[in-house]
């Protein structure tokens, strides 16, 4: 592996399609702004700094979640705290990544 190698974002595509198989709610935690200029269909929405507030309401949907946004950068942190609450998730990175299997 070369120095530049670890800056290469890991395909996610096997385990985006594994999550919606095993029936995975797609959670957006975008702004407004930005879920109003564009999202999936089907995907719930829950800005970033609200998801511990709704974590009960996360938890009650009992399925994993693949969490998006922008770039990749918010769903990480939101994926980090899901998992330290009990929630099997995974980050599907940039909405557009899970939008093509939608």
């Amino acid at each position: 592996m070369g120095f530049f190698d670890m800056f290469k974002r890991k395909d996610m595509s096997i385990e985006i399609k594994e999550y919606l198989n095993n029936g995975a709610i797609v959670l957006d935690v975008r702004t407004q702004g930005e879920w109003d200029a564009g999202h999936s269909v089907g995907a719930k929405h829950i800005v970033l700094n609200l998801i511990p507030l709704q974590l009960d309401t996360i938890k009650s949907w009992n399925k994993p979640v693949i969490a998006v946004c922008l770039s990749g950068g918010r769903s990480g942190q939101a994926v980090q705290f899901l998992k330290n609450n009990g929630i099997d998730a995974v980050n599907g990175g940039p909405w557009q990544n899970v939008d093509q299997f939608l």
